[in-house]
């Protein structure tokens, strides 16, 4: 499965990427999509201890067929007429595309929204039982501002007394307010995620409200005249706010600035997509330069592209994300001749990245081969701990397992001046580790600062299957692209097992033995 991917420096922290062109070879079978989904799944199914390498790469594959199939739904989606076009249904397609392996579907989201409009329905039922918007079937569209007025006020009582609905002004840019099956599960979303939720549970009532594209607050509006194209005609509901009504003027209060009337205006459902994915977009170009911020700029800017595919920034964009993670140069070549024909006054950034992408190319057919690391070189003989050892942080108290090593620190001066490296007993003349963390990241860890695990567990790490075949118990077993850079390491990781833990043999699968008790010490974020 492997050899669908890259195979990267393993000494680098980032993910191995999909290439999209890999995939013909499983076209070219002629199976059936579930076939190659259930078979992918009965992989990732197995003992969650063993096959780790396997199941990693079986992720990413799967991760990829299922947004493949993803894209070819939205780019239908965005064929149909804009009357067409259900804003609810769009943003399930972003929430899946972002989210290819969870549960998310339309019918399920769908069944939500239904049982939330049953609970508005009967607090309206107390309100008024004769109200139009509770006889079976198909919800007319209500004229009548008062019955209008009825099923807003309901609406309000519904879901942010009852149900709570909030804004998340505590954790504004986490991804997960945009995605429309972790509001429904949170209760918390961004302005536009709580726009679409409000204005879909409002239609279900038979009260249209429209999506405005206000700046840095986006609401809905609710016509108080029959068509009329005075913005003053309308109330601006901030379903962020608990579903405050506000008049236009009121609105430049909420971001404490004048606005144009073009602003006020209301918006199709392909501006409603561009604006639910460029704030995703955002939040992965201001994250911390991870796997998770990468994969979700290259997810959002996926999604930007299908609806707007001649965005010459966001392609720049793209193609310079591709270049900077060394994934997919063909596809980079293909990206910056679309962006030379569209816009030729960007020959110069074009330029320097065509020839870099070309030199890429020719790097990959004459693979450099990766440096073996033998613990019986003279240079080696400080080094005291191997790859697979699950260890603990002394000073940050962090879980993790080694995957690689280092004689002396290899990173950049400023990072040792940054990471106060000077302040340690040994400073960089001392090995370093690169550790898979509990938390998710990926660090670099001073020899001083490590020690084994007195109980070790498995570490929750997407990046785990990458290095490692399997846990046995008390370790993790390198695969065989790691053994060929440490080939000396999984002897030594054995034999410290044995003399850490008191086992039998490193699989005999007997427990392990009491080990010494470590005591971290809280400190802040260090080597």
């Amino acid at each position: 499965l492997k050899d669908f991917f890259f195979s990267p420096d393993l000494t680098l922290p980032c993910v191995g990427q999909v290439l999209g062109d890999s995939f013909t070879e499983i076209e070219s079978l002629g199976a059936p999509e579930h076939f190659c989904e259930d078979e992918l799944l009965s992989i990732l199914n197995s003992d969650r201890r063993k096959s780790l390498t396997l199941k990693y790469y079986a992720k990413k594959i799967l991760y990829f067929l299922r947004q493949q199939n993803i894209l070819r739904n939205l780019k239908a989606f965005l064929e149909r007429p804009p009357g067409e076009q259900s804003a609810l249904e769009g943003a399930v397609l972003v929430d899946q595309y972002c989210n290819p392996l969870a549960d998310v579907t339309l019918e399920s989201i769908s069944a939500q929204l239904n049982d939330i409009t049953e609970k508005v329905k009967k607090y309206l039922r107390v309100k008024n039982a004769s109200h139009p918007s509770l006889r079976t079937g198909d919800c007319m569209v209500l004229e009548d501002f008062e019955l209008q007025r009825q099923v807003i006020c309901a609406l309000n009582a519904v879901l942010y007394d009852q149900l709570q609905y909030k804004g998340n002004e505590c954790d504004y840019y986490n991804p997960l307010n945009s995605y429309i099956h972790q509001v429904l599960l949170r209760r918390t979303g961004i302005p536009i995620s709580l726009s679409v939720l409000y204005m879909m549970l409002a239609r279900k009532m038979g009260v249209l409200l429209e999506p405005v594209n206000f700046p840095n607050h986006f609401l809905l509006r609710w016509c108080q005249r029959q068509a009329s194209d005075d913005i003053y005609d309308y109330v601006y509901i901030d379903a962020f706010g608990k579903g405050k009504q506000l008049t236009a003027k009121e609105c430049e209060y909420l971001i404490r600035q004048q606005v144009t009337a073009d602003y006020y205006s209301s918006i199709s459902t392909n501006e409603l997509l561009l604006r639910m994915v460029g704030n995703l977009l955002n939040i992965g170009k201001r994250g911390e330069g991870n796997e998770k911020s990468y994969q979700l700029l290259r997810d959002s800017l996926d999604l930007y592209l299908t609806i707007d595919p001649d965005n010459v920034q966001y392609l720049l964009l793209q193609a310079r994300l591709y270049f900077h993670l060394g994934i997919w140069p063909e596809k980079v070549l293909d990206i910056l001749q679309h962006i030379q024909a569209l816009d030729p006054s960007q020959h110069g950034a074009v330029g320097y990245l065509v020839q870099h992408t070309l030199e890429h190319i020719q790097h990959k057919r004459h693979p450099i081969e990766p440096e073996v690391k033998r613990r019986s070189a003279p240079e080696h003989s400080q080094v005291q701990y191997s790859v697979g050892l699950v260890m603990k942080h002394k000073r940050s108290g962090y879980n993790c397992v080694i995957y690689g090593w280092d004689p002396k620190c290899t990173m950049s001066q400023e990072w040792i001046t940054t990471m106060r490296v000077h302040q340690l007993s040994n400073g960089a003349n001392q090995p370093f580790y690169n550790v898979l963390v509990q938390d998710g990241t990926c660090r670099y860890a001073a020899q001083e600062n490590l020690e084994p695990h007195s109980a070790p567990l498995e570490i929750a790490h997407p990046e785990v299957g990458r290095y490692f075949t399997e846990f046995a118990d008390t370790h993790y077993i390198a695969n065989e692209e790691l053994q060929t850079r440490y080939p000396e390491d999984t002897v030594e990781t054995q034999r410290a097992v044995l003399e850490l833990y008191h086992t039998q043999t490193p699989n005999s699968g007997h427990p392990a033995g009491p080990g010494t008790d470590h005591h971290s010490q809280n400190a802040s974020m260090a080597p």
